[in-house]
């Protein structure tokens, strides 16, 4: 995305996607380009909705997508829990489920205690199988985590 004001761009939120405007400093040539690069090496794929051709990662793309991903939203709930607000769980239900059970496993590693408010948060408005690993992450932290 070259960085566009467009309504739908701004409607949807996709101007607060840490990636917005990544590319500005680029032609339009340049950013299909390296689109073109991204379909070649088979990060990318063209999928069509009806006759509309839409980007879609790929398995190897999704793959890297994923763990950036789930770093992203880790340091967005890591960033929240020193406000203590956890409103941002909202935004998680009906993620992508493998890149949810990532994020769950990096909160997991912390073993940073502070973080189990925010997960029983998290856990009333997801569904059973996150809900479930959602549990496990709370009742490590709870055994073997420090508050730190």
């Amino acid at each position: 995305m070259e960085g566009s004001k467009d309504k739908k761009v701004l409607e949807y939120g996709l101007n607060r996607c840490p990636v917005y405007g990544y590319y500005r400093e680029l032609t339009l040539q340049e950013i299909t380009n390296r689109i073109d690069w991204m379909i070649k090496k088979g990060y990318l794929e063209i999928e069509y909705m009806g006759r509309i051709p839409m980007l879609v990662f790929s398995r190897m793309g999704w793959e890297i997508e994923r763990e950036t991903y789930a770093e992203e939203l880790f340091q967005q709930f890591t960033k929240f829990l020193e406000d203590k607000n956890y409103s941002f769980v909202q935004e998680l239900k009906d993620k992508n489920r493998d890149m949810i059970l990532l994020l769950i496993e990096k909160i997991k590693q912390t073993g940073n205690a502070r973080f189990i408010p925010m997960l029983k948060a998290w856990k009333e408005i997801e569904y059973r199988k996150v809900q479930n690993e959602i549990q496990r992450a709370v009742d490590y932290l709870a055994k073997e985590g420090t508050i730190f």
